[in-house]
This record gives structure tokens, sequence and C-alpha cells, in this order.
């Protein structure tokens, strides 16, 4: 059984032609979106940003955590609180929530752009554009929404001075390397500013010319392990995962259990249910399949279904549902690994407007088509009416690791992270150009460095507040309070 879309396009109906649409507001010349950006810092100084305290009603850290914990897999979620305990860093990536509401009581332009929501330093790496290129882009947008782009800026910040005191980085260290980063955030968008809105569009950072740039400003050594990173995220494809993942049954690849990370689907429900469910997975996949570019649709109906399993992904995203489903082509040795990851609301939408898409896995998909300069080719949603709980949920999907790699920060030196640390800046700064209004951001960032020193002030704050909120998970633990699962 293949995945072919059997549903037609519905007829228009007859009557009236449809009324021309009213016309929007006339866009402002750059003089007023340049006074506009200027206005805004005089109602909010860049030194503001550099405070941090957390305020008095401040929600505990630990409830939040909780409030997630409702709406996920229950055997799981100990497992999210052992790799969240594992060190302050890998708290902070899964401590969304908890910053987004710290940071809804900190100071804002009140200009805004599409965000990630979840913009740490774990969440930037390499992947392949669909030319087979590697660049350098955001890769996680669970949580994106538009609102205050400074909150991206601060969460990815805060990372680096997290990072930094996990490697044990000097306070001098940490400081250059936060700073650096929003300075390259702060310059790129001044540039972005004084480009055509094309030129914004096609921006990219491509890796192929940065290690040309890396040959002449680094070491060897460390330019060596930067191409030993990129050599592997190469070989990071569906045949290099379809060898890791699956066995052969019956002479067809079946996907490997090894629970609680990897559950076929076999597993999950047995029996009837289970091929009950398999079928119902046609239907999924075909309604996914529609909300994908046509010449993609086209491909993946070259595809069949052959085998689901569920898998536990990241540190904040564990006990969210999501599936890895196996797909061959031609012959056995012709695989698509698929991830359909299960989209829940955003952590931003209780402190600024919420998202107007009704599917959270259409607002990922949007989000993410909006903020990256190139995304997987399967990028695309649907919603499951009757899951495994019976329950009703948005997922997204796309491939399963596709000449994917990432930098492990424990693994820098300063210098090899002040540099990582500009490359998220300037990709952050083009995310948020090509949404928000650059030219009045880039106003209001100004030319002198007082909005960078103010932010490295805040990461500090904000990472000696990180370390409080993970001393508060060690407690819950020991306490009782929380349950952890270690090493898996």
């Amino acid at each position: 059984m293949t995945i072919a879309d059997s549903t037609t396009a519905p007829a228009k109906p007859a009557g009236k032609r449809a009324s021309k649409p009213a016309r929007g507001p006339e866009p402002l010349s750059m003089a007023e979106r340049v006074a506009r950006g200027k206005a805004a810092r005089a109602q909010t100084p860049r030194s503001s940003h550099a405070d941090f305290e957390p305020a008095a009603d401040r929600v505990d850290p630990i409830a939040l955590l909780e409030r997630q914990a409702e709406t996920r897999v229950a055997e799981l979620v100990p497992i999210r609180y052992g790799r969240m305990l594992v060190s302050p860093l890998t708290f902070y990536r899964g401590a969304a929530l908890i910053m987004a509401a710290d940071l809804a009581k900190t100071p804002t332009s009140g200009l805004r752009a599409q965000l990630c929501g979840d913009a740490h330093l774990s969440n930037f790496g390499v992947f392949a554009s669909p030319e087979r290129r590697l660049v350098f882009d955001i890769n996680d947008f669970d949580e994106t929404l538009p609102g205050p782009w400074e909150w991206d800026v601060k969460r990815l910040a805060a990372s680096f001075a997290a990072a930094g005191r996990e490697n044990g980085y000097a306070l001098k260290d940490r400081q250059r390397i936060v700073v650096g980063g929003v300075a390259a955030y702060r310059k790129a968008m001044a540039a972005f500013a004084g480009m055509r809105n094309l030129a914004v569009w096609y921006a990219r950072l491509e890796i192929d010319e940065q290690v040309a740039q890396l040959r002449q400003l680094t070491t060897k050594k460390m330019l060596k392990r930067t191409e030993a990173i990129l050599a592997k995220a190469r070989t990071k494809d569906s045949m290099q995962v379809f060898s890791k993942l699956t066995r052969e049954v019956d002479g067809e690849p079946r996907i490997i259990s090894d629970p609680p990370l990897i559950e076929p689907f076999a597993e999950l429900a047995p029996g009837i249910a289970g091929q009950e469910l398999m079928e119902r997975l046609y239907d999924i996949l075909r309604s996914y399949r529609s909300t994908l570019q046509h010449d993609r649709r086209l491909l993946l109906e070259d595809f069949r279904l052959v085998d689901v399993a569920r898998k536990v992904v990241g540190v904040g995203s564990v006990g969210t549902r999501a599936y890895i489903a196996l797909l061959l082509g031609r012959e056995n040795s012709d695989p698509l690994f698929l991830q359909l990851k299960e989209a829940q609301a955003s952590v931003l939408e209780e402190f600024v407007a919420k998202s107007d898409v009704h599917n959270c896995g259409e607002r990922v998909v949007n989000g993410q088509h909006l903020m990256q300069a190139s995304s997987d080719i399967f990028l695309g949603w649907c919603h499951v009416a009757n899951g495994l709980d019976g329950q009703e949920r948005d997922f997204y999907g796309r491939q399963l690791k596709d000449w994917k790699g990432s930098i492990e920060p424990t693994q820098m030196i300063p210098r090899g992270m002040e540099m990582y640390a500009q490359m998220c800046g300037w990709t952050l700064a083009r995310a948020h150009a090509r949404s928000g209004d650059r030219v009045a951001i880039a106003a209001y960032l100004g030319n002198s460095d007082s909005f960078d020193q103010a932010i490295g002030r805040f990461a500090e704050a904000y990472a000696d507040q990180n370390e409080r909120d993970y001393q508060a998970l060690v407690e819950a633990i020991k306490s009782g309070r929380l349950q952890a699962t270690t090493g898996v």
C-alpha cells in the first residue's frame, strides 16, 4: 500500500466573483522605520536589558515542569528529568517554559519578530540544504511564535554563559564569548537593514565558506576537529540510520526495539489493535503528504510505509510523542526515515498573543520556513484524531537526520566557542530580519556596544538563576517530589 493522496481539490463555488481584498496600510518609509527604532530606544534604554532579578511572585520552576508533564507520556517524563539532572546546562535545555515566564517580566523594545522560542546554543547546527550543501542554521522550532526579538537573544546569550561555566571558563572568557555573539547579531542586523528584501531572503551561512575562514583564523587542531564533525554530518542520512536502526525480519527490514528509547508499534499496541493503528497511519501520512510542496508529494508517493516506532528525542522534548516511520522506495535498500513529532502549544503563548494557526504542527512548520534559509524537503504537518491514547494531537514531520551535525559545547575551547557564538548571532539576526522590522531593530541596537554589554551582564545573572533552578530540581528528586531515570 502506498501513501498516495486520493483526495481531489474541492470545486469552486458558483456565483459572484470574489471581491478584491482591501489594501493594507501603506508601508512605513525607511526614515519612519529608523525613527520607530530610535523611539523604542528612548522608551526602553538598551542598558535596561542588563537587569535580571527574579520577580517576587515568581512561579516555582518545579511546578512549571510538573505542569508540562501533565500532557506528556507519563512513563517517559522521568527520562526527561534524568537528562535535565546531568548538569545546569542540560537543565537549561529543558527549561524553555521557565525562562519564558522570566523573560515576560523583563524590558522589551516593543519590536517583534518570529521567534525560535528556544534559541539556546545546542539548537543551532549544520544540515543539508535541498541542493545537498551543508548550511548552518537554527534547527528546532517547537516553541516558535511571534514575540519580542530580545527574548531569543537573551536565551541564546545565557546558554553560552551556562556552557562556559560548565567548561570551567573564566568570567572574562565567558563575557567575551557572550558579548561577541551579541555584537555579531547587532552588526548582522545593521547589514540586513541595508539590504534589499530579496537579498535578505537569500542570505545563508554555508559551511564551506566558514571552513575557508577558519583555515586563516584558527589553530590546526580546532580546524581538524571541525572538519571531522562536518565529515561525520555528511554520513548521517537515511542509509546510515537504516543500517543502525533496522534488522531483517521475514525478508523485510523492521525497526529494532530498544525500550524505552525506541519501541515499535508492534510492542506498543500488539495484536489487532496494532494492526488497526498501522492502517490508520496510512490516512495520517496521506494528510501529512498533502501539506508538502507538490514535487515532494510526488516523491513521497514512490515510498511505501513498512514500520513505525516511538522514539525518545532531545531533552526538553522528552515525553512529547515522537515517532519514526520507515518507508522503502524501489527496493529494500532504498530507505526513507521520517520523524513525526508532536507539536503542543508554544511555551510563549501564555506570555504573548496566541498563535493564529489552529494546528500546532502547522505553526512549527510555518515558523521554520520563515526563520530558516533552507528547510527539510519533507517538512509538513498533520492532525491525529485518535492516537495511541485516544486523544487528538498535532504533529509535524521531517526527515530523521539528513546530514545533520552539531558541535558538543563541552568539547569547545574558549576561542572556538567565541567563533561559534558569532555564527549563532549572525544566524539569529538573519532569522529575525526575515520576519521583523530589521530597519527598526537595527536603529534600536545602534552602532555602540551598549546592548552587547547589557546582554553580557544579563547572561551571567540568568546563569546564576539557572543554577538555582537546577538545584531546585536536584532537591525535588532527592525529596521524592519528582522521579528521575538517569543514564538513558
